[in-house]
């Protein structure tokens, strides 16, 4: 199954190399293209870092149990 963080991955390179090549096509300069395609791959990067974060599962069951040896 394939998941948020497995379509982010294939979507980093996409945007850099296709946004790149569409604006290249449409009559930008190549050196103003890179940086607009690498500010798209930049968003994505940080939408899943701090807008949808990742969580483990395991870690958050195990916080709602108190410790074993408390005082």
């Amino acid at each position: 199954m394939t998941g948020y963080y497995d379509i982010v991955l294939g979507l980093i390179p996409v945007a850099l190399l296709g946004i790149t090549a569409a604006l290249t096509l449409v009559g930008l300069s190549f050196t103003a293209a890179v940086p607009i395609g690498a500010f798209v791959s930049m968003g994505i990067i940080g939408h899943a870092m701090f807008v949808n974060t990742p969580s483990d599962g395991a870690d958050e069951a195990q916080s709602a149990r108190p410790p074993l040896n408390a005082d």
